[in-house]
């Protein structure tokens, strides 16, 4: 049924372009909406491959003296080309083009979000082509500055979220390799703040979760002259994590939580508030939560976690026992962005 609804409105979509009722305009300003259409809810790839088609449809439609509609069109289908789950590399450089060559109309003809809108997925593209070396994860940052300046907190505050989160991912993404490295670890912490100016535990509890769990990431790993202070306020953002993460429901990303905690807590001292207290109780802490999370690990089938964690209990056990530990865990895949 989706594939015939699908084809159903491409086909209505083609009848329309070759109608000599509407003028081209009209005519690609339908086209576009048709595709948009399409894409909303795609059931498909087949359906955003379609909603692609018609963009180009609409383009080869669309007069030159209507830059302004051409321009939406093309950020439209960018969208498109980012959304095509077996598109690749070849659709996110497509996407890309698409954007590049709207963005200068855009900015100086259309309204501010709508550039801004294309300024972030630009981004995310740039962003999605970095992790393969294809794109520079300082443009995709740039673009998220572009658009934060329209999408500012009280008025488009979901937008404001969205571009700060992928502001921090992409500021912990640059190599720690130069001396601006800690810079960028303190603009990753601040984004994930501001995102908690605008989520909450009530309204958004999986974001909420998601974003307490990454920042409690970035605050552990920071390189900074005050670890301690680091290390407690990562521990409260997990605390706050584990009000929504838990065994039953959310047993991945709880064992994600607690097993990040643990990493916390082998670091501590006993006691905080005195640094000369030594590290046995917090060390025994940690190891309950690292065998709680390996067993859940274990269930779920995360074989290279299990065997991390196992590493760092191995670790623990000699710490306890006294025997001289050659260094701690570090930052691994278990402890990401769920």
């Amino acid at each position: 049924m989706t594939q015939t609804l699908s084809t159903s409105q491409f086909d209505a979509a083609i009848a329309v372009a070759e109608s000599d009722t509407a003028s081209p305009e009209e005519k690609a300003e339908m086209l576009m909406e048709i595709a948009m259409g399409m894409q909303a809810r795609p059931k498909t790839p087949d359906q955003l491959h379609q909603a692609v088609a018609l963009y180009d449809r609409a383009l080869a439609t669309c007069p030159g003296d209507a830059p302004l509609l051409q321009a939406r069109i093309r950020a439209r289908q960018g969208t498109a080309l980012q959304a095509l789950p077996d598109g690749g590399l070849s659709a996110l450089r497509k996407a890309q083009a698409c954007y590049e060559q709207a963005l200068p109309v855009l900015r100086d003809k259309a309204r501010p979000e709508e550039s801004a809108e294309a300024e972030m997925n630009l981004g995310l593209v740039l962003q999605s082509m970095a992790g393969s070396g294809a794109a520079r994860i300082h443009d995709a940052i740039q673009c998220y500055h572009r658009s934060l300046r329209v999408f500012v907190r009280e008025t488009w505050p979901q937008e404001f979220s969205i571009l700060h989160n992928n502001l921090a991912i992409a500021y912990l993404s640059i190599p720690l390799s130069d001396e601006r490295s800690k810079m960028r670890e303190a603009l990753a912490v601040q984004s994930f703040e501001e995102v908690l100016k605008v989520i909450n535990l009530v309204d958004h509890p999986t974001e909420f979760a998601m974003i307490q769990n990454n920042l409690g990431n970035a605050l552990q790993y920071a390189s900074s002259g005050h670890p301690l202070d680091n290390n407690l306020r990562a521990l409260a953002a997990y605390d706050e994590a584990l009000k929504v993460r838990n065994a039953r429901d959310t047993p991945l990303e709880y064992a994600n939580t607690i097993s990040n905690r643990a990493n916390v807590l082998r670091n501590l001292p006993q006691d905080p508030d005195s640094p000369l207290s030594g590290r046995q109780g917090s060390l025994m802490r940690a190891r309950a939560l690292y065998d709680e999370a390996r067993r859940i690990f274990d269930s779920v089938g995360q074989e290279g976690n299990v065997a991390v964690v196992s590493d760092a209990l191995a670790e623990i056990e000699l710490e306890l026992t006294g025997a001289s530990v050659a260094g701690h865990l570090t930052p691994n895949g278990h402890a990401g962005a769920i």
